[in-house]
């Protein structure tokens, strides 16, 4: 014997569904950082920041979209590769905003070279909902170890 769902159980389905692609946007959002640092595409910085975006961590802090970009590419770029791996995500969805927590381990190398050091930081993200989707509006890292020069 079948029986209807009540509307104000496909109203909480909704909204389950909601906060789930929400957070499945968010840890793609996650995944795109890493990227835009591992891949340089500094010049996609709009893709993953806001335009007046706080960045603070180990190499600097400063706000605004051009001004992150720039210190990534002073950070990252003279690096023939490096590589984040973020892991542990936490992710708090309120409407528009979230807050993202997560562990990062980032590999710095040269050209031909072993790493040249590693590094294990704490993450703490802001991010809103745009009309272009999720962006990270504040960045706090937390150097938590490193190994290397």
């Amino acid at each position: 014997m079948a029986t209807e769902t009540p509307a104000t159980d496909d109203h909480e389905l909704q909204r389950r569904m909601s906060v789930l692609a929400d957070r499945a946007e968010l840890t793609d959002l996650l995944s795109r950082h890493g990227r835009w640092l591992d891949e340089k595409r500094f010049h996609e910085t709009r893709a993953v920041f806001t335009e007046d975006a706080a960045v603070v961590v180990g190499s600097g802090a400063v706000t605004g979209a051009e001004s992150v970009a720039a210190l990534a590419q002073s950070s990252h770029g003279s690096y023939a590769l490096t590589h984040h791996l973020t892991t542990n995500p936490q992710i708090e969805v309120d409407g528009d905003r979230a807050v993202l927590s997560a562990q990062q381990i980032a590999v710095f190398c040269r050209e031909g070279d072993a790493p040249e050091f590693v590094v294990g930081e704490r993450y703490r993200m802001e991010a809103v909902r745009t009309r272009d989707g999720w962006r990270l509006s504040h960045v706090e890292g937390e150097p938590l170890w490193r190994v290397g020069a």
